[in-house]
Parts: C-alpha cells; structure tokens; sequence
C-alpha cells in the first residue's frame, strides 16, 4: 500500500429518515426537539414537504432551540418513543417557503391553531425555517 493512502471506506452519509420514522412523523403532530446535548427537549409543531421535515421558532429566545442549532447544528429529536440524531440545516428559498407555509396550514387546520398557523407565515418567521436530517 502506498504511503498516506487509507483502506477505510468512506462514511456514507444518511440522506434522509427511514421509513419506520417517517410512518412515526406523519402519524404525529408533535416532536421533541434538543439543540446539542445541554438543553431539554422542547415540544414543538413540525411539518413534512415530501420526506423533509421542517421546522419554524414561534418565539424565536436567545436562549431557545433555534439559536442554539445557529451555533451548533447538531441535536436530537423524540418522535413516538424513538429518539433520533439530527443536523439542522438553514432552509432558503421562496418555493420552499411557501410550501412550508402550505404545509402548516394543512397540518394544523383547526379553529384554534389558526393564529398560530398565520403567525409562522410571517416573513421574519419564515426566515427562521430548519430542516431536520438524520445525523
């Protein structure tokens, strides 16, 4: 084997969750939310678009899960019983936006949820939309 040259095969990297945990986030209407290993898991309303799941801050506290994924892009989220690793990653784009929005809208169509739904269309929330991908 020549000098410097390695045998180990590259890590492959996960591209999306398994269908065991997709059929468990379609079937719920809340996830568990942890940004790095310090803070505690959050409650939170998500969205799918396709197999991506998204998420948006409603009150976005320097001290909350979003700004904390700002400094370190790895956490943890619970679905069902099933805890799973994640990387956050920044959403942008106008298309992806308004399929998010249209996503929130659908998902959480009650009376109620309403003003929350508007709000999380708000420009300055929109700005805020993460994608969660398995880590």
């Amino acid at each position: 084997m020549k000098a410097g040259v390695s045998k180990r095969r590259p890590v492959r990297v996960k591209r999306g969750f398994s269908a065991g945990v997709l059929a468990l986030l379609r079937a719920s209407r809340m996830l568990g939310i942890r940004a790095g290993e310090d803070h505690r898991f959050t409650g939170i309303w998500f969205v799918m678009v396709g197999d991506r799941v998204f998420v948006r801050p409603y009150y976005d506290e320097a001290t909350g899960w979003y700004r904390a994924f700002r400094k370190d892009p790895r956490g943890a989220i619970t679905v069902g019983k099933r805890q799973i690793a994640v990387r956050a990653r920044t959403a942008r784009g106008s298309k992806l936006f308004d399929a998010v929005d249209a996503a929130y809208a659908s998902k959480y169509d009650t009376a109620a949820s309403k003003k929350w739904v508007l709000g999380f269309h708000q420009t300055r929330r929109r700005k805020t939309t993460t994608e969660l991908r398995p880590l």
